[in-house]
Parts: C-alpha cells; structure tokens; sequence
C-alpha cells in the first residue's frame, strides 16, 4: 500500500482516479477547494478541503505523501478557457510552484503533472483531420490560448524541479476526456457534455446549438481508459511527455451519434460567432502504446452511450429542483 495524494479529488479525472487507487487498497487524500456532490460512494481514504494556490496548504497536503497526481486546476471547455486567461494562469502558475516545492521539501517519491492537448501548436491544427499530434510536435512552442502556454510553462518547470531537486516526474498529455460525473452544465462544461446536455433539455422534435460550423475535429478519451492510461504512466519508468486521448470525429458527427442515441427528432443550428478552438486536433497514441502497453478500450459509442445517461439523469433531476423550488 502507498500513500498517494491526487489533487483536485474533488473534479472529475481526480475524483475517478482517486477511486480506482482506492479500490486497489492505497491510502488516499484528496484535496481540493471545492467538492460536487455527484459520487456518494466511499472514494478516498481522507479528503482535504484546502486552496492549494497557497504553500502553506501545498505542504500540509504532501505531508507523509508517497507519490502525487497533480489534478488541481482552473479549468473548463473552450468558452470558459478563451475568456478567462489572466485567472487560469495565475491559478494554475501558483498551484503548479506551490506543489512542486512542497513536493521537494516533504520529500514526495514521484510526482505527475495532467498536461494538455492544448499545448501543441496552432500551426498543426488550422484544417480538420489534421495529423496526429506526437509529443515531440509541442515545439516549437505555440499554443493557442493561455491555458496551452500555462500548461507548457509547467511542463518546463517539472523538468527543472526533476534537473536540480532530482524529483521523479511524470506528464500526461490528455486530450478531450469524458464520462459520467464530469461538469456538464455553467459554463466550463466541454463539448460530450455540453451537447449531451442539450440534447437531453431540447424537446422532440426540438433543435441545439452548436459551436461553430461542426467541422471541427477532436480526439475523444473516455474517462475509464483515462484513469488506466494515467496509472500505467505514474507506474512506468518513462518521465517524458504521454499523449492520452482517443477516438478522433468531428463535433458535428459527435452531436449525431449523441442524438441517435436519445432517439429525438433534433435540428441542428450552428453559431458562426461562438469560440470552436482550433480546426483539428487529434493524438498520436504511438509512445503511449510503446512505452506504456496501453490504448483505449471504449468505443466511442458505448462511452456515450453511459455519458448521455447519466447526463440525461442529471437534467431530469434539476428539472424536478426547479419545480419543487428547492
């Protein structure tokens, strides 16, 4: 048994994370500033409720920890991450400084950082069906919004923390992941669950908006392969950048599949002037199959197929809050 810290526990990859290392008999704290009320079952061991842009907070967090999984973070889909740029960088900047140097001074064995797909450049995104991006595409360096560079900064500063303090670092690059229990409505709600939830509110017949003109493509990873992928990665040798991602569609078949699988008549309605990110983006699973003998088992059917359930329960149960008031 270990002792393992998985930061932001109380999100969605944390909190699923977090669950599967418990269930394999480890100690572990969650910690984070803010918790959903969607899992009820028993997922942790202890579970901190702490600001972790704060150092002080940082080490009493690692404190006796083994290995952590640095989840923590300001974060949403595109509309939240195009119009919030000064927060997620001081954020996140803080977090990341804050639980690297807590990390060294309490003497933690390993440390992984949840990157991003948005790190890559927006030279290799600009048409749909672009190539798939490998891990050493992400220089030169030039991401398309402030979260890529925040993402990228820390990836450099892990290197230079694992340089001069010797810390075990590992880097997992994820790229589009979804599931049951992940933010699906206020805003920083990405697209599998934006679209779920629309379909799952509109009438039948009835219509939903989508971002942008849909062409856009996306590599979609469901959260199951995601927590395999990441703990073959924590639990490898490897300390360089892993892409984990998946299935790649664009965001008007992923709206299709998600409709056929409500069984409504919806119309489909393209917002030109709402932020859709870049053309193409897709992940080269390549190393992650090499070195880590892992690749996604879930079709992206089947993984939408539970995601609009359970979205599709979550809307009925605000529904019945709204009319009762409460």
């Amino acid at each position: 048994m270990e002792r393992i810290l998985v930061t932001g526990g109380g999100g969605f990859i944390g909190s699923h994370l977090a669950s599967q290392l418990y269930q394999q008999g480890h100690f572990v704290r969650i910690a984070d500033i803010e918790f959903r009320d969607y899992i009820q079952e028993k997922y942790c061991s202890e579970k901190v409720n702490i600001d972790l842009r704060i150092l002080e907070n940082c080490l009493k967090a690692t404190e006796g920890i083994d290995k952590v999984y640095n989840f923590a973070a300001n974060l949403g889909g595109i509309g939240f991450i195009s119009s919030v740029s000064a927060d997620i960088m001081h954020d996140n900047i803080l977090i990341n400084t804050h639980m690297l140097e807590a990390t060294v001074r309490n003497k933690v064995k390993r440390f992984l950082f949840s990157s991003s797909a948005c790190v890559y450049p927006n030279s290799m995104q600009t048409s749909p069906g672009s190539a798939g991006l490998k891990e050493e595409d992400a220089y030169p360096a030039d991401p398309n919004e402030a979260y890529g560079w925040e993402k990228l900064f820390a990836e450099e500063m892990l290197k230079a923390y694992q340089k001069d303090y010797g810390i075990d670092i590992r880097i997992v690059r994820y790229q589009n992941i979804y599931g049951p229990e992940e933010i699906y409505k206020g805003g920083r709600e990405k697209a599998p669950a934006a679209l779920c939830r629309k379909v799952s509110e509109a009438s039948n017949p009835g219509n939903i908006t989508i971002w942008g003109d849909g062409k856009a493509t996306r590599s979609f990873c469901y959260i199951d392969d995601c927590v395999e992928g990441t703990i073959a990665l924590m639990e490898s040798a490897y300390d360089k950048p892993v892409n984990v991602g998946g299935d790649r569609i664009s965001i008007e078949e992923l709206a299709d599949i998600i409709i056929g699988i409500s069984g409504k008549k919806i119309t489909k309605i393209y917002d030109l002037s709402a932020p859709e990110g870049v053309k193409g983006r897709d992940a080269d699973l390549t190393l992650a199959r090499k070195v880590l003998g892992w690749q996604p088992e879930i079709s992206l059917n089947e993984g939408l197929k539970r995601t609009y359930r359970w979205i599709n329960m979550m809307v009925e149960r605000d529904r019945k809050t709204e009319r009762s008031g409460t």
